[in-house]
């Protein structure tokens, strides 16, 4: 029930502190720099409330950083230790140890960005074995080879791999005369605990908030806990716990028997004092010479909630005590539960909780939660209310806006100026920020609308056609050399120093100085120029294609931190930096299974049983930690333990650590401990009234509007759905296809149509010889070409033959546009082609690359192209062209297996050959009109409403869908 960092700072000033040199003698060994930053403000704090004014704080040094010799300075004389060798680079070894792997010819390693993730599973790995003290050469001992033969395939190549990598990477530390920084660490705890057993310091050192149980770290404790003026501080030990319990976590690193394993199957790693007793066996500590600290600080709660946070997380056994504990011992005082319908409304009740809490003057409110969603909604729903809450943990570099705008000019580089990256990264907001930036967007906006489609041909110069076809090529010239160093076209390995160079060259020319600018930019600064200079020491190669992931993987490893500058009173955590942090009240979020706890990753190269015979806990031990957070998060004076009952994915599962809370409570208790009026606020600050059904559109424009010219497909849209038509030809809305789109048929279609006209216009050259030219012209991706290419070649080999075979039908109209004026409405078309036969009469001919539209469509009047076709050519409507139509053809270029080629087959909506029309042909132009003059009649020159949806049978676009806001009326109106 005590706030650690209050009641630590509590207790060491009136210990340690004196008139001339304050705290100055003091050494306080620390956790991690996040801890350094907590305890600061504990002493401010403190200062403060007790009108000290000015004094020197201690010397504050954290165990895990690898100078820590140069950090506690003459404690360690001489400085540092001569004979302990230096660390090598994280990076470096990294990159090393990737390049290890690619050369060892003995095993089947991966490339790419494969291999550069292998090797980071293998710096985690080689890690999690040091700091438990384990040299990677006892994978060849006796213990390990016993249950090797017992291993999957799978995981016996894995340790064959590990165990090789490992005997290079040995060779290679000696040679270099480094060691890794992990061993470095546990060398210079050994140092230290020589050095202080057998001289200890004049002045006072304390270990405080250290919950690691390293066997290094755990020896030098030992050395500290038993100094004339030292200290080890541990946080939130639960000595109410009695033997029956602690005996019942488990060996805990220690067997009844020297041979037995340190760790048995049924240790309660997931309780959260199991890793404080690992660490005091390792200690040589017993529990019972552990004292209760002797202060508590300024944020300490009520200590009758102890009782209760100590049952509540009791191991399986223990935990049948809770059926006869009285109410009293499960009361927990100030902790409210709160169930919340999906993340959204739990950020949202948060927030006003939050708000609410600030409304007491100098109250401190922290909210923690693993899950980085909810925290970043809970920041951006504070803003209402101008609050401005720092999320302390920090988002990864690859999400933060300069680490974006390098991951896209990597990736630009890989896909060679692709469509979406390359408008992703001109757009982005660091490229030309400032003065200048309103035009250079109009223009790329520009550029955008004709980039949409199909993605065309690789390479810059394809984009150079699009800019000078949309009148922004000189804009363009201007672009074109900040992006062409970058754009390599190769797929082939290249140094990643020399990638990286290019990136940088590319990155300052597009955005300045302001890419290293800000707190992201500085952290992207430095993550850039170690990666560069490591890769430029090992001599990593990568292809550009590669580079994108690999960064990208390694920039989720960098955390880049908000600025001094947020609100003072709120405060947002992760896990790691709540430890030792105490607020108010305090807001534990995101409690469902999954989240807190996580489950936990078993380590991809190292199987379980090797690591437990190894004296390696197990991948459940990281719960064990989760719950010790949330058991400390439990001691603040106010707590919201707060889930949603679904996420994302669908309905959660509460976290077991919640479970527990409602179990111990029952259902009586949990009512009085229930919040239930901030969800219904929450549910109601933005709640509106209900608004009205929305009716199927019908809008009915003036007649004026109405009569607008009507060309031969758009006479389909208006009798199966005359709401298109009214969207398309009356308020001229025009559907954008998207960047670097799949090919649409209507893609497709221009393009056989391009093919086509120019094979007829061109006195019939072998048609595929023309298809080949006009795919060159267009710029066509080379993947896009080779998917559908081989398709439509034999489509138009079909159609070079059927056209040879019939030397009787003249070609009077090749791609040809023609108009008519039937009652006052102009009817226009572009016909793709109209053969004449020896009498005159005429055949009318459309190409299909998707399915032709049916006899039964026809029939209904709903696909009357080719009839309105027929009728402008009998009209004459084709310059030089006229005659009855007696002829309706459909060429289209679906697969049949009766075609020579495969593909290609010819179908008509009149009766022709077999088919099943009882449309006569020469009535096909006739049942035209007749559903033109109704469409006339009702919509143009009517006054009848364009309704949406007017014909459900009919085969119809969803172009519009969204703007007839389709679903808020179909279904309903169905269902009626």
């Amino acid at each position: 029930h005590r706030g650690f960092a209050d009641a630590l700072v509590a207790g060491l000033v009136p210990r340690y502190a004196d008139d001339r040199l304050g705290l100055a003698r003091l050494t306080l060994l620390l956790p991690s720099t996040r801890a350094q930053r907590t305890i600061s403000e504990a002493f401010i704090r403190y200062f403060g409330e007790h009108d000290l004014g000015g004094m020197l704080l201690p010397r504050m040094a954290v165990v895990g950083d690898l100078d820590l010799d140069e950090t506690l300075g003459s404690l360690l004389d001489p400085l540092g230790a001569a004979d302990i060798a230096p660390a090598v680079d994280p990076t470096w070894r990294w990159l090393r140890l990737a390049e290890i792997m690619r050369g060892d010819e003995g095993q089947d390693t991966p490339k790419g960005a494969a291999l550069m993730r292998l090797a980071r599973d293998m710096v985690r790995a080689m890690d999690r074995l040091l700091v438990e003290d384990i040299a990677p050469e006892e994978l060849m001992g006796d213990r390990v080879l016993d249950i090797v033969g017992d291993l999957s395939d799978h995981w016996q190549n894995s340790l064959h791999r590990f165990a090789r990598t490992q005997e290079f990477w040995r060779l290679e530390l000696e040679q270099a005369g480094r060691i890794d920084a992990a061993k470095r660490r546990n060398l210079l705890f050994d140092y230290a605990a020589r050095e202080w057993k057998a001289n200890p310091p004049a002045s006072p050192i304390v270990a405080a908030g250290v919950t690691s149980a390293a066997p290094a770290l755990a020896r030098l404790l030992r050395v500290i806990s038993e100094l004339p003026q030292g200290a080890v501080v541990l946080p939130d030990f639960d000595l109410s716990l009695n033997d029956a319990v602690w005996d019942e976590l488990g060996r805990a690193g220690v067997g009844e028997n020297v041979d037995d394993p340190p760790f048995a199957a049924d240790d309660a790693v997931t309780h959260p004092q199991y890793h404080l007793k690992l660490l005091l066996n390792r200690m040589g500590i017993a529990r019972e010479e552990v004292r209760p600290w002797h202060r508590k600080g300024m944020t300490a709660a009520r200590p009758d909630r102890s009782h209760a946070v100590s049952s509540l997380f009791l191991p399986p056994e223990a935990s049948k005590s809770w059926a006869g504990m009285v109410p009293d011992l499960r009361r927990l005082a100030g902790v409210r539960v709160m169930q919340c319908a999906n993340p959204e409304e739990e950020a949202q009740a948060i927030a006003l909780l939050v708000r609410q809490a600030l409304e007491v003057p100098e109250r401190r409110i922290a909210v923690i939660s693993p899950d980085r969603g909810l925290a970043g909604r809970v920041v951006r729903h504070l803003r209402r209310w101008h609050i401005e809450a720092d999320d302390t943990a920090g988002q990864p570099l690859s999400q933060t806006t300069a680490g974006r705008s390098f991951l896209l000019l990597a990736e630009v580089m890989a896909e060679e100026a692709a469509p979406v990256p390359l408008m992703a990264l001109l757009g982005h907001p660091l490229v030309r920020r400032g003065e200048g930036r309103a035009e250079w967007l109009t223009n790329l906006r520009t550029l955008e609308l004709g980039l949409r489609g199909p993605r065309r041909a690789t390479g810059l110069a394809p984009i150079g056609h699009v800019a000078a076809e949309y009148e922004v090529g000189v804009w363009w010239s201007g672009v074109e050399p900040l992006l062409a160093p970058i754009l390599l076209a190769s797929d082939a390995d290249c140094p990643l120093a020399t990638l990286l160079d290019l990136m940088i060259t590319a990155g300052e020319n597009l955005c300045g100085e302001g890419l290293w600018e800000r707190e992201d930019g500085r952290a992207l600064s430095d993550f850039v120029e170690d990666l560069r200079l490591q890769a430029r020491e090992v001599g990593t190669m990568l292809t550009p294609l590669d580079l994108p992931t690999v960064l990208r993987d390694a920039m989720e490893t960098v955390a880049v931190r908000p600025p001094w500058g947020g609100h003072p009173r709120v405060a947002i955590y992760g896990l790691l930096e709540s430890r030792m942090s105490r607020a108010d009240l305090t807001i534990c979020a995101g409690l469902n299974e999954g989240t807190w706890p996580q489950p936990p990753a078993p380590d991809p190269l190292l199987p379980p049983r090797v690591m437990r015979a190894l004296g390696v806990p197990g991948t459940d031990f990281r719960i064990g930690l989760s719950a010790h957070d949330l058991a400390g998060a439990l001691g603040a004076p106010e707590v919201v333990l707060s889930r949603s009952a679904r996420d994302e994915a669908g309905p959660a599962i509460p976290s077991r650590f919640l479970l527990r809370v409602e179990a111990l409570l029952g259902e009586k208790l949990l009512e009085t401990h229930s919040e239930v009026a901030i969800v219904d606020l929450a549910r109601r600050i933005d709640a509106a009234p209900r608004p009205e059904h929305y009716p199927r559109p019908s809008p009915k424009p003036s007649p004026v509007q109405r009569k607008v010219r009507v060309s031969v497909t758009a006479l389909d849209r208006l009798r199966s759905d005359p709401y298109q038509f009214y969207a398309n030809a009356i308020l001229q809305l025009k559907e954008l296809d998207a960047l670097d789109a799949e090919p649409s048929a209507p893609w497709q279609g221009e393009l056989a149509h391009a093919i086509l006209e120019r094979w007829h216009k061109a006195g019939h050259r072998p048609i595929l010889t023309v298809a080949e030219e006009v795919l060159r012209e267009m710029d066509g991706h080379p993947l896009m070409r080779a998917l559908w290419e081989p398709r439509l070649f034999r489509a138009l080999e079909w159609i070079e033959a059927e056209v040879r075979c019939a030397p009787d039908r003249k070609q009077a109209v090749i791609e040809g546009w023609g108009e008519i004026t039937h009652r006052g409405v102009r009817v226009f078309g572009k016909a793709d082609r109209i053969d004449q036969l020896p009498d005159g009469s005429l055949v009318i001919v459309d190409y299909k690359t998707g399915e032709p539209p049916s006899a039964r469509q026809a029939g209904n009047g709903y696909a009357l192209q080719l009839g309105t076709t027929g009728l402008m050519a009998e009209l004459g409507g084709f310059d030089g062209v006229k005659g009855p139509a007696i002829g309706f053809e459909y060429w289209s270029f679906r697969k049949d297996d009766r075609s020579p080629t495969g593909f290609g087959k010819i179908v008509s909506p009149v009766k022709f050959g077999r088919n099943k029309s009882e449309i006569e042909p020469t009535e096909f132009v006739d049942l035209t009109l007749e559903f033109l003059d109704d469409a006339f009649d009702r919509w143009i020159l009517g006054d009848e409403g364009f309704t949406a949806r007017l014909n459900p049978d009919a085969k119809v676009y969803n172009a519009y869908d969204q703007l007839m806001r389709l679903d808020e009326w179909q279904g309903r109106e169905e269902a009626e």
